[in-house]
């Protein structure tokens, strides 16, 4: 029998508890509905709020069928948000909004990665954020990115723009800017200018393209995931993955003394000591008093 639980007034049914999802930990489902409840919820949140959302779904684990969508799931309850996002395919396509705890559990219970645009639903295509997503193609790993991180940080700097990077929960690294509310297009273009330094400042290491003949040993510096219809994991996300790894917010000091494969690799476990020693590291991300302005031109 499916439980029925009570989350802030809102009736869920929770199913398949003791299922494992990752065979490599034992990690069962319940487990990591646990971790989205009562660790991640309260920092993760205010980074879904009012974002459009695609989930990668991987109900029977990360080894069994995955598949994407951005469409409201068949079954979603009608308390559960949705905003329009129209696709040239679609003119009338909705995704699912996670706006608080009771929308965060539902979605977990379906067994998915999040997926965020870098922009908000009042405001389709200005975003309010940049990403860079570095991506290494082996042999290349998280140091060789913590490498490129670090020159795109003081780049980025030069333009009075502040990074905060986090973990992929893969094999790579994500930086984060705050920016004023500004054209994806825009956005897209910048980011793709300095991809492009970034190859011309570390030759053999930076690549800006996504040919895989390019990318060995490399760093692929993806600029891409700013155009307005694509989306990022979002952070504290589980990932399906053959471990319960989290996309997860790292410090500075952490990307400056990286040295090894597994160095910035976090598990669902690992999630509660760090938040209670350092607290959401991408809140400046929420906060528009730290967002900059692209540089003119």
């Amino acid at each position: 029998m499916t439980p029925i639980t009570e989350v802030e007034g809102r009736r869920l049914a929770l199913s398949n508890l003791d299922k494992v999802l990752y065979p490599a930990t034992g990690t069962t489902k319940g487990e990591v509905l646990h971790y989205y409840a009562a660790t991640a919820a309260e920092v993760m949140l205010p980074h879904l709020r009012d974002r459009p959302l695609s989930f990668l779904r991987y109900p029977d684990g990360p080894e069994g069928l995955r598949f994407f969508t951005k469409n409201p799931p068949p079954g979603t309850p009608g308390w559960v948000r949705t905003a329009p996002v129209p696709r040239s395919d679609d003119p009338d396509a909705r995704q699912v909004l996670v706006q608080d705890l009771p929308s965060l559990m539902w979605a977990a219970n379906l067994v998915v990665e999040f997926h965020t645009h870098q922009w908000r639903q009042d405001s389709p295509a200005v975003a309010d954020r940049m990403v860079f997503d570095l991506d290494p193609g082996p042999p290349a790993g998280v140091v060789e990115c913590c490498t490129v991180a670090l020159w795109l940080r003081e780049r980025l700097a030069r333009d009075g723009l502040s990074a905060y990077g986090k973990t992929s929960g893969s094999k790579g690294l994500h930086l984060l800017v705050p920016l004023e509310p500004t054209p994806s297009e825009a956005v897209t273009e910048y980011a793709r200018k300095l991809a492009v330094q970034a190859q011309d400042a570390l030759p053999g290491l930076a690549v800006h393209r996504m040919a895989r003949a390019l990318r060995p040993g490399r760093v692929f510096v993806d600029f891409s995931q700013n155009a307005a219809a694509k989306t990022t994991a979002a952070p504290y996300t589980l990932r399906a993955r053959g471990r319960p790894a989290v996309s997860a917010p790292v410090t500075w000091d952490e990307i400056e003394a990286c040295g090894a494969p597994d160095a910035l690799a976090f598990l669902a476990g690992d999630m509660a000591a760090r938040l209670e020693r350092y607290g959401d590291l991408l809140g400046p991300l929420n906060d528009p008093g730290r967002a900059g302005a692209l540089p003119a031109g």
